[in-house]
This record gives C-alpha cells, structure tokens and sequence, in this order.
C-alpha cells in the first residue's frame, strides 16, 4: 500500500473516531444489540430502524477505541438504505476483508477498505467486527417488538 493511501486511511479512522457519525441513541421502534469486548473494554450498543424492508435509520453508542468507534460510524453510515440481507452481506465481506484478506465484492462501499489492514493485528480485527456483531444481533431480532434493555451478547472471538 502506498504511504498516501495508508495517511488516507489512518486518516479516516482519525476522524471518524474522534467525530463518530450516527452517535446517539434511537427511540422509537428501534431495535438494538449491545456487545462488549473483554479483552481490552470496548463496548457498543448498536440501533437499528427498520421501515418498508430496509434500514431507515441506524446509530451507536458506546466507549472503545479509535478502530471500534470509527468502524461503527463507518458502518451506521453504509447500513442505511439497505435490507437487512444486504446489511448481512456487508458483514460478512467486512469479516472476509479485515481476517482473510479478501477484496471487497463490487456492491460493498470502498470507505470499508480502510480496515483492511486491521487483518495483520488480531486484536484490532476484534474492535472492528465488534459493532458490525452488534448490527447483526440487532438484525436478528427482526420482527420482535422493540426490546426495552439491551441484548447482552458475549463476545465470541474468531
């Protein structure tokens, strides 16, 4: 990777942790996950609004680091207007790019690229997925009505 793409992404993930989009919570009829990461602290609840078959809305709270927090505001941002099946496949090709080291399919935003390279340090690849496993825990409880605290999911590692 070039040094300028690397400043790129570094970046990036700058801003996006130190001026996270979408941070706040949802009320309404949003659905919501919460995970946490024993091993260095993070923590994150994800909200979800589903209208008409497609995420409508999507946001975050939470304390964690530069990676876990700018993935979130990352992910909030590319989730909206998107079904929960295609939500679904933007998780599984950001696992794909950020353990394997796959590409990004076409159809999945570029802007996911900058944690590729979270791939070469296994801890960080953890704080990247954590709120991308909230969203589809939060997903998961489609169709249910909204819950009034938190689903607690532990974290699973790899």
């Amino acid at each position: 990777m070039s040094t300028t793409l690397h400043n790129l992404y570094r970046d990036l993930i700058v801003d996006h942790s130190k001026r996270p989009h979408n941070f706040r919570r949802l009320g309404g009829r949003a659905m919501l996950a919460e995970e946490y990461n024993p091993l260095c602290g993070d923590a994150v609840t994800v909200y979800v609004a589903l209208a008409d078959g497609v995420v409508r809305d999507a946001a975050f709270q939470g304390a964690g680091c530069a990676i876990s927090t700018a993935s979130a505001s990352i992910m909030t941002e590319v989730v909206v207007g998107r079904s929960p099946q295609e939500a679904a496949q933007l998780y599984a090709a950001f696992c794909a790019l950020t353990t394997d080291g796959g590409d990004l399919p076409a159809g999945v935003p570029g802007v996911l690229g900058v944690f590729a390279g979270t791939r070469a340090f296994p801890s960080r690849v953890k704080c990247a997925l954590l709120p991308w496993r909230a969203l589809r825990t939060a997903l998961q409880l489609r169709g249910c009505e909204p819950a009034t605290k938190p689903a607690v999911c532990a974290f699973s590692p790899l």
